[in-house]
């Protein structure tokens, strides 16, 4: 038997959570927060389930299913939360009918609220300018951290690269002769990305002033490192964003995926397609892309309600 909450799991229950646990782990090469949160929400799902006096997988039908998210839509659940674990939902019946487990997918009729998609904040151009001549004039103290910390910058805002992938890319990821990096994004997809003369100018500096002062046995191939030689870790990557964040007036406080937001966005007004921007940010899908679109209009609205006389 296996524990959740208040409520024991049967044990068939128990082995279909562990099983889809170890299909997003092995066999979908999953990350570890992605099949950390699809696994909560189908234990929080079995669990409720089990306490209806649901003991086999079978018995976890579509009423089961509605009666769980309108339990939490009572208790005041954000649409984005019910419509994850519909996601989640789907992926672990989906799952079970291909292992034989489920004769019928009954998720397969499951609606999900349309989760409200935030627009994102973003830096204005002019502050990504100042940003990047505060890194830089902090980078000439020849201080290896600070060194570090202006060709970090520089890569998340010319790649649009998630901090995940800056801290897992290694020295050889760059390819100097056509100024671009390899990354592994999500689901161990692989793409190539460009970054400019600024991001090589600054990671120049790092790899040749920088990066020999910090590095140890620990560090291995790491293209960045922490103060003690072992690869970064990605809070000290947001700190190191917010730190210099301060020191541009006016700039909104946001961390490295506000920097990749950034990017997008200003690529978009630069007349960058959209095809174009899902590549380089790596979405699988356009739709998840297309929010950089919203932050344009939004972006040209509050342009034209300031300035045109008869807005």
């Amino acid at each position: 038997m296996g524990q959740h909450g208040d409520v024991t799991l049967p044990i068939a229950l128990e082995e279909a959570q562990a099983g889809f646990s170890t299909h997003l782990r092995d066999e979908r090469g999953r990350g570890p927060n992605t099949v950390r949160a699809y696994v909560g929400d189908v234990a929080d799902l079995l669990a409720f389930a089990a306490d209806q006096g649901v003991a086999e997988l079978p018995d976890v039908d579509l009423l089961v299913l509605r009666a769980w998210l309108a339990g939490m839509d009572r208790r005041g659940a954000a649409r984005s939360t019910i419509a994850r674990r519909v996601a989640a939902t789907r992926c672990f019946t989906a799952w079970a009918v291909r292992q034989g487990l489920l004769e019928q997918d009954p998720a397969a009729r499951l609606s999900a609220p349309t989760a409200r998609r935030g627009i994102p904040e973003v830096l204005r151009p002019g502050h990504v300018t100042d940003l990047m001549q505060v890194a830089t004039v902090r980078a000439d103290d020849a201080d290896p951290v600070h060194q570090r910390d202006a060709a970090l910058v520089e890569v998340l805002y010319a790649t649009g690269m998630r901090v995940s992938e800056l801290v897992g890319m290694d020295c050889a990821d760059l390819d100097w002769s056509r100024h671009t990096a390899r990354v592994l994004g999500k689901g161990a997809r692989e793409r190539v990305v460009p970054f400019g003369q600024p991001a090589a100018t600054a990671l120049a500096v790092w790899l040749e002033a920088g990066r020999p002062l910090l590095v140890t046995p620990a560090s291995g191939d790491a293209l960045f490192l922490g103060a003690r030689g072992a690869r970064i870790d990605p809070r000290v990557v947001r700190r190191a964003i917010h730190t210099l964040l301060r020191h541009v007036p006016e700039a909104a406080d946001m961390g490295p995926h506000g920097l990749r937001h950034s990017m997008a966005t200003h690529l978009l007004e630069g007349g960058a397609d959209l095809r174009s921007v899902q590549e380089v940010l790596g979405h699988a899908s356009l739709g998840t892309t297309q929010i950089y679109t919203h932050v344009s209009i939004e972006r040209l609205r509050s342009s034209y309600e300031r300035a045109h006389p008869r807005a």
